[in-house]
């Protein structure tokens, strides 16, 4: 596989996601007017994420097995299949399996994508590639949402099918044009422990740090996110048009970086100089969250996380994927259910502290990060060394 088939992974990873930024908007429109509650909404939420959490090491593990592009195949039809199925509905159980069932499949999609990043760069230069595919990823939520806001305005189902067309398209392009990164010769054909090389185990284990920072970061944003829109609206006035625009400008922000940016960054500072930067940028929003009152001061605030996440992600996924010992599925299937974790339990925990104080989940959140960005400073230089040769890679 060669680099020029990163452009082929980046388009993949923007249309996958594109589906999925598409719903956002009406996803709670379209299942309270079947007549569910709020509470069954966030049950279908959280279904959602509760699979992608159990299923991503799954078939990241058998990634390693049988190789990558099976599964990519597996998400992208699953999403299309349950996609149009959701949008189909017209009772709230139907829902309910459809959404199960499409977190199972598209639980297998980001794990492959990054696993082929790591098979496709060598260690050194993998920042870049996962900086590729985030940009993609960060382009369809800037995009998605938009578009799932115009196509409302027609129909609640139309979103849905949009979304379920789009994957069923990527599914076909990838077929017939991503070739298999992962060769039968460096399979996995032994798959290793699955309780030592659970989510669980390993952020205890030597790549701990890591995957605490992936865990927390993801849990302190997820937070944000869903208590933003009611902040800005209950003590400036502000609407929820006002928040996408927000929204828009930092998903522009953390784009930008990841896909022209990052490569030559690590290069001059580093992948850990970077991700501690990041660290350091998420304290300074959620400080400047409570200190602002304005579009633009809030706009403004938000293109700090934009940068902090832009640097974090890329830089933290690179750093694992270099430093394993287990096969890049199998950490990529890890890494992902971390970053679910965390977007299980922070709108939890920030929604409890906003009904206690609306600058409560901010203030939980920064501390929490100053916490992160003074274990990682310290404990940084304990983290094992680099172990995947780039000798093992082809030329690219």
């Amino acid at each position: 596989m060669q680099k020029k088939h990163l452009l082929l992974l980046f388009l993949i990873s923007f249309l996958m996601m594109l589906g999925f930024g598409i719903i956002i908007p009406i996803l709670p429109f379209f299942v309270t007017n079947l007549g569910a509650t709020a509470t069954e909404l966030g049950i279908l939420s959280a279904s959602y994420n509760v699979m992608q959490l159990l299923f991503a090491p799954v078939w990241g593990r058998l990634s390693d097995k049988y190789g990558r592009k099976p599964f990519i195949l597996l998400a992208l039809a699953g999403f299309s299949i349950t996609f149009i199925l959701f949008g189909l509905s017209t009772t709230y159980t139907e829902l309910l399996i459809y959404r199960v069932l499409g977190g199972i499949t598209s639980a297998a999609g980001i794990p492959t994508l990054t696993a082929m990043i790591a098979d496709l760069y060598p260690a050194r230069e993998r920042a870049k590639g996962m900086g590729v595919i985030g940009a993609g990823i960060g382009l369809s939520f800037v995009f998605g949402p938009a578009i799932g806001g115009i196509l409302g305005e027609y129909s609640l189902s139309l979103p849905f099918l949009v979304s379920g067309t789009l994957a069923l398209v990527t599914f076909l392009v990838a077929i017939f044009f991503l070739p298999e990164s992962l060769p039968k010769e460096n399979r996995i054909l032994q798959l290793p422990n699955q309780h030592k090389n659970s989510s669980v185990g390993v952020i205890f284990g030597d790549l701990g740090l890591l995957y605490q920072v992936l865990f927390i970061t993801s849990l302190a944003f997820a937070g944000m996110e869903t208590v933003f829109a009611l902040y800005i609206k209950d003590l400036y006035g502000l609407t929820a048009k006002d928040m996408g625009y927000m929204f828009l400008i930092m998903g522009i922000v953390s784009v930008a970086l990841q896909g022209g940016f990052i490569g030559k960054l690590v290069k001059r500072f580093g992948e850990s100089t970077l991700l501690a930067t990041g660290i350091l940028l998420y304290v300074a929003g959620f400080i400047c969250v409570m200190l602002s009152s304005t579009f633009l001061q809030f706009a403004l605030t938000l293109c700090l996380f934009g940068i902090g996440q832009g640097l974090m992600r890329t830089t933290n996924t690179a750093m694992i994927s270099q430093r394993t010992n287990t096969g890049q599925g199998v950490t990529s299937g890890n890494m992902t259910s971390m970053d679910t974790l965390g977007r299980i339990a922070g709108p939890v925990v920030a929604g409890w502290l906003y009904g206690i104080s609306f600058n409560l989940p901010f203030m939980f959140s920064g501390f929490l990060s100053l916490l992160l960005f003074g274990m990682y400073v310290i404990r940084a230089r304990t983290l094992p060394e680099i172990v995947h040769d780039d000798k093992s890679h082809p030329e690219h």
